[in-house]
């Protein structure tokens, strides 16, 4: 293995009966284990998003509380045109917002603006459906035996913590209905899930990348990570996760996003090529956030856990700049 990390392989408490973060959860999985009971309001921030791949479009969906306000949306890029259409809503306190403990377990629920999001997760796979003003989605997305995703703890400190999975490469078929106008989703297409539970510092910048074709995924991240001694970062082959505990330089031009993007590291050299970029912005007062998620193709190549190196040559997906007051 190309990792110092702790693989957890039972299920475990993220959190001790006080809220703190348990020493016991700190490590890695390769399915979801954690119970995510997180006590103290606040600092809490949950979430679920999917991005969705297809010939034809990329979606994301999300649906969050980060306490103080839930922040939802849906959003839909057509690939030949280039044309967005973004639905999101800001919904105080979080009204309504119900997620599960555990992720690929039970459900979750949110509306406000316009947006409505419905998951609901069974051991079999998961259905997703959205609704917002001349968009509806439904798809679902099985589980296949066998397929593994990437769990981690971030521990800032014993109140400062994320629990995160990274779930790339799922199949999923389905429906997109836009403008009245329907979209089938299945052949080529594939889901990316990242699931999230934690407490966070108020300022934090993460950069995060995805990608997939068939067969072979991979799973990045940097910056909010550093220095933590767990890293985000994952190789999928034929749905088998090679750990990488290395942390990762991100070399990007910050006045121009669509030029090349390097991802480097011990066993990591990858090359990531924007098309397109997609701008979010959210400004509540003393609270707020900027990302530039921009899709595109990855080259270069990743060790696995054998020291061979992977080429990634054919991977679609995305790499992204957050920035976070909250």
């Amino acid at each position: 293995m190309l990792t110092h990390e702790r693989e957890i392989t039972e299920p475990v408490d993220l959190c001790l009966p006080d809220g703190r973060l348990n020493p016991a959860a700190v490590g890695w999985t390769r399915r979801p284990l954690h119970r995510a009971d997180l006590r103290g309001w606040g600092r809490r921030k949950r979430w679920e998003y999917w991005g969705i791949v297809t010939p034809a479009h990329i979606i994301g969906l999300v649906a969050s509380s980060l306490d103080y306000a839930g922040v939802h949306g849906v959003y839909v890029l057509d690939r030949a045109s280039r044309v967005e259409v973004s639905h999101d809503a800001v919904v105080p306190l979080a009204r309504g917002a119900v997620f599960p403990r555990v992720s690929g377990e039970g459900s979750a629920r949110v509306a406000g603006g316009g947006v409505r999001v419905e998951i609901d997760q069974e051991p079999g796979g998961t259905r997703l459906r959205a609704y917002a003003p001349e968009l509806t989605l439904d798809l679902e997305i099985p589980l296949p035996e066998g397929h593994e995703s990437l769990g981690v703890v971030v521990p800032w400190g014993p109140r400062r913590f994320q629990y995160t999975v990274k779930d790339v490469g799922r199949p999923v078929h389905g429906r997109l209905v836009l403008g009245g106008v329907e979209h089938e989703v299945g052949e080529g297409a594939f889901a990316v899930l990242d699931h999230g539970r934690g407490k966070w510092p108020y300022s934090v910048v993460w950069n995060w990348a995805a990608g997939h074709a068939p067969g072979l995924s991979v799973q990045l991240g940097g910056k909010w990570t550093d220095g933590t001694g767990s890293t985000e970062n994952a190789l999928f082959v034929d749905g088998r996760l090679h750990k990488i505990g290395a942390e990762l330089e991100w070399v990007y031009d910050r006045s121009d996003w669509l030029k090349p993007w390097r991802i480097a590291g011990d066993g990591v050299e990858v090359e990531f090529t924007p098309f397109h970029e997609k701008i979010s912005r959210t400004e509540l007062g003393v609270v707020g956030s900027e990302t530039h998620q921009c899709f595109g193709h990855f080259g270069g190549r990743v060790r696995d856990g054998d020291g061979s190196w992977v080429t990634l040559d054919g991977l679609t997906g995305w790499a992204e700049e957050a920035r976070n007051r909250w």
